[in-house]
């Protein structure tokens, strides 16, 4: 539904995409997940056609960006991170508005308008002027405006940009609904929309793709983290046997709850003579070993690690 290749796009001297190519499946729920100015929006707006690409290119449907651009338009849903609402507009009538300049026909208007307030819930809303509603309404009414034409793709941009917690989860339950029955690309930089909400990641950092798979292949080529333990014992005692047999990877106490004691060990990649090493050490000082695990890592790690990281990291899954 979605191929790109060789994107790139300049401002002058700067290079805000530098040659990224990828691919988005029939029914996929991608996340374009990257740090502010990393080229997220840059890309939406050129696969929307609101810029022209300084070359390469890209298709939606099929049809190229540039020279099938009303084409394009016409198999798209757009929620740019800014909402385009008319704010002394009644719902209702903005829905009409937007169905009748998508091109819906006029005998099915109706029955669009209605699928469109019924995914994003605006029942209660549709008599009221747009600038009476609470943020999370209008962002909902912005969602109802891209499928009221019901479109193959839908394309995102940073759609919980400035909600609030409740208003995010509500908003984020619509694009899980959306996502059964819509191509989605979904840009942000928040980590928990890509881990609630999609199928597939790509990372792009400094106008570059540095990462692109599923969250299970991303994480998968990530080492195991610290390890985890709750021992019960006296504290003190504990921590001079570990001390002793553990030379290179101190213990460290981060939480305690009565007797119960939680430690965290910098075991590194080798991990596993560690966790023996400590198993053993509890086991014979006569302590109790009430949990022993590592830190699995996740998506957060990877972010972190390719886009701040100084060296340049290319995973692809």
């Amino acid at each position: 539904m979605i191929e790109v290749d060789r994107l790139e796009k300049s401002y002058g001297f700067a290079r805000a995409l530098k040659g990224i190519s990828f691919q988005v499946q029939k029914g996929e729920v991608v996340g374009f997940l990257g740090p502010n100015g990393a080229g997220k929006s840059t890309t939406m707006k050129i696969l929307t056609g609101y810029l022209l690409p300084t070359s390469g290119r890209a298709q939606v449907a099929g049809f190229d960006v540039v020279e099938d651009s009303l084409q394009v338009r016409a198999r798209i849903g757009y929620l740019p991170e800014s909402t385009p609402l008319y704010a002394e507009m009644r719902v209702d009538d903005y829905l009409r508005f937007c169905a009748e300049v998508r091109g819906v026909p006029a005998g099915q208007r109706k029955a669009a308008i209605e699928r469109a307030v019924g995914l994003c819930g605006l029942q209660r809303v549709t008599g009221k002027n747009i600038v009476e509603l609470s943020k999370g309404y209008k962002q909902r009414v912005g969602l109802a405006q891209a499928i009221v034409h019901e479109p193959p793709v839908l394309v995102l941009d940073e759609p919980t940009s400035g909600l609030d917690p409740n208003q995010i989860v509500e908003v984020r339950k619509l694009i899980e609904r959306l996502g059964t029955e819509h191509t989605v690309i979904l840009s942000t930089h928040y980590l928990q929309e890509v881990e609630k909400s999609c199928s597939r990641v790509i990372i792009v950092n400094q106008g570059e793709i540095v990462a692109d798979g599923t969250q299970a292949q991303l994480i998968a080529g990530r080492p195991a983290g610290a390890l985890r333990a709750r021992v019960r014992g006296p504290e003190a005692a504990v921590l001079a046997q570990l001390g002793t047999h553990l030379a290179g990877c101190p213990a460290v106490v981060v939480g305690r709850s009565g007797d119960v004691v939680e430690y965290r060990v910098d075991a590194g990649s080798d991990g596993g003579p560690v966790e023996r090493t400590f198993a053993q050490v509890v086991v014979q000082n006569g302590f109790e070993l009430l949990e022993l695990q590592r830190e699995r890592p996740t998506l957060e790690d990877v972010f972190r690690t390719l886009t701040l990281g100084s060296e340049k990291e290319v995973a692809h899954a």
